[in-house]
C-alpha cells in the first residue's frame, strides 16, 4: 500500500525515456539505408581490410630496400683446451762460451684459448643486384593494393544496388498488399449480395462457390505478399545492421520517390561507352591483372642474376687468443644458386601463360562491358518511357477515385464501386513504382559501367 503513492512519480520520471524512444523511430529513407549498409557491412568491411593488408604488404616490400642488419651472440665453455707445445732445441741451440745452449732451453706449452668462450658482432648487408627486383616486387604489390581498392568499389556499388532492390521491393509489396486487401474486400462484398439475394429468393443462378474461390485466391496471393515482405525485411537489416524489430520506410504512398535521380532521356550511347573504356572498374581491374603479371615475369627474370651485395660489421670475442678481440671488418659477398637458374625457365615460362590468359581476359572483359552498355542504355530508356505511362494511369486512377468518393457522398454508386477504383489505383501505383525501380536499376547500372 505504501508503494502507490511513488507509482505516478516514477511514469513521471520515465515519460522522457518514452517520448525519446519514439523520437528515434523515425522512418528509413533509402539514402539513410545505403549509408547503414556501407557502414555496418560486414563483408564490405573485410574489403576495407583487405585494402589495409595489401597497403602494409607495400610498406613491408620498401623496407627490402634498405641494408639488412642481424646482431648475434654466443657463449661456450670448453672443457679442454687446445696449446701450442714447442719442444726443447726446436730452434736450434746458441753457442756460447764454448757451450750449446738450446733454444728452448725446456719445453714450453702455450694455451690457445680459455675455458670461458664469449662471441658477440653486428652484421650489416647492402643487396645491389637485388634491388631492381626489390622495385618490382613493390610495384606488384602496389597493383595488388590498387586491385584491392577496385574490388572494394564494386562491392560498394553493389551493396547499394542490393539495397535500392529490397527497399523498392518493400513498396511494390506494399502496394501489391493494398490491392490484394481491396479486392478481398470487394469479392466479401459481392459474396455477401449473393447470399442476401439467394436468402430472399431474388436469384438463382449464381456462382457463390466461384465468389468464395476468389476470395480464397485473394488471400493466398496476401499471405504471399506478406511472407516477401518478411524475407525483403530479414535481408535489409541484415545488410543494413539495424536490429530493430520493425522498420518503417520513408516512401509512404503519396509521397515522393525517395532518393530518385532526375527522370529523363539519357545522352548519346557513344559518350556512355568512350567512358566505360576508360573509367569502367570491371576493365580497370582486368588491366592491373595484366600490369600485374607483366611485372611479375619481369621479376622471374630479375631472379636470374647472382645476389652480390656489401658486407660491414663489427665483432668482439673473449676467449679465443688468437684471435683479436675488437673487430671491424668490410666486404662484399655473392650467392648464386645454379639450379635456380634451370628452374626459373619454367616459372617465366608459367608466368607468360599467365600474362596471355589475363590479356584474353581484358579484351572479354572490354567486350562484354561494351554490350553490357548498350543493354542496360536501352533498358534506361525503355524504363524512362514506361515511367511516363505509369504515372498517367496513376494521375487517372486518382482522378476517378476522386469521382467515385464525390458519387459515394452523394449516394450515386455503390461502395463496390469505391473498392473496385481502390484497387486499381494501388495496381497502378505498384507499378509505378516497379517502373521506377527499373529506372533506379538501370541508371546505377550504368552509373556503375561508366564510371570508377
Amino acid at each position: 500500500m505504501k508503494t502507490k503513492p511513488f507509482l505516478p512519480i516514477l511514469f513521471l520520471l520515465a515519460l522522457p525515456l518514452i517520448r525519446t524512444y519514439a523520437q528515434q523511430a523515425q522512418p528509413l529513407t533509402l539514402d539513410r539505408a545505403v549509408e547503414l549498409a556501407l557502414q555496418n557491412n560486414h563483408l564490405l568491411n573485410v574489403r576495407k581490410l583487405q585494402v589495409a593488408e595489401k597497403e602494409a604488404k607495400v610498406a613491408e616490400d620498401r623496407i627490402k630496400r634498405y641494408p639488412v642488419a642481424s646482431v648475434s651472440s654466443s657463449y661456450q665453455y670448453n672443457v679442454n683446451l687446445g696449446s701450442l707445445v714447442i719442444e726443447q732445441g726446436s730452434f736450434g741451440a746458441l753457442p756460447l762460451g764454448g757451450t750449446n745452449i738450446q733454444l728452448p732451453n725446456e719445453q714450453k706449452t702455450f694455451p690457445l684459448g680459455k675455458h670461458h668462450n664469449f662471441n658477440a658482432g653486428v652484421t650489416v648487408y647492402q643487396p645491389i643486384t637485388q634491388l631492381g627486383k626489390i622495385r618490382t616486387g613493390i610495384e606488384v604489390a602496389q597493383t595488388d593494393a590498387e586491385l584491392a581498392r577496385k574490388e572494394q568499389s564494386r562491392a560498394s556499388l553493389q551493396i547499394t544496388q542490393a539495397i535500392e532492390k529490397l527497399y523498392y521491393g518493400l513498396l511494390i509489396t506494399e502496394k501489391q498488399q493494398e490491392e490484394a486487401n481491396a479486392k478481398i474486400r470487394l469479392a466479401q462484398m459481392r459474396l455477401y449480395d449473393v447470399e442476401s439475394a439467394l436468402l430472399s429468393g431474388k436469384t438463382l443462378d449464381v456462382n457463390k462457390a466461384g465468389l468464395q474461390a476468389n476470395i480464397a485466391d485473394e488471400e493466398q496471393n496476401l499471405l504471399k505478399l506478406q511472407i516477401q515482405t518478411d524475407d525483403y525485411m530479414a535481408d535489409l537489416k541484415q545488410l543494413t545492421g539495424i536490429e530493430a524489430d520493425s522498420i518503417t520506410l520513408a516512401g509512404t504512398p503519396g509521397s515522393p520517390t525517395p532518393g530518385a535521380p532526375p527522370i529523363g532521356a539519357p545522352g548519346p550511347l557513344d559518350s556512355y561507352q568512350a567512358n566505360a573504356a576508360i573509367s569502367n572498374n570491371d576493365i580497370k581491374i582486368a588491366n592491373l591483372t595484366e600490369i600485374k603479371t607483366q611485372k611479375a615475369i619481369r621479376a622471374a627474370e630479375q631472379s636470374n642474376l647472382p645476389d652480390v651485395g656489401l658486407v660491414a660489421g663489427y665483432s668482439y670475442q673473449t676467449g679465443n687468443l688468437l684471435f683479436p678481440n675488437n673487430n671491424p671488418f668490410l666486404g662484399a659477398q655473392l650467392k648464386w644458386n645454379i639450379q635456380d637458374l634451370i628452374a626459373n625457365r619454367e616459372v617465366i615460362r608459367q608466368r607468360h601463360f599467365l600474362s596471355e590468359q589475363a590479356r584474353e581476359n581484358l579484351i572479354n572483359t572490354q567486350n562484354q562491358v561494351k554490350n553490357d552498355v548498350a543493354k542496360t542504355y536501352r533498358k534506361l530508356t525503355q524504363a524512362t518511357a514506361l515511367i511516363a505511362v505509369a504515372e498517367k494511369a496513376v494521375k487517372y486512377r486518382t482522378e476517378e477515385l476522386k469521382v467515385q468518393t464525390d458519387k459515394q457522398a452523394s449516394g450515386l454508386n455503390l461502395e463496390a464501386d469505391l473498392l473496385n477504383t481502390r484497387s486499381l489505383l494501388a495496381k497502378s501505383e505498384a507499378d509505378l513504382l516497379a517502373a521506377q525501380l527499373n529506372y533506379r536499376l538501370a541508371f546505377s547500372d550504368l552509373l556503375r559501367l561508366t564510371s570508377e
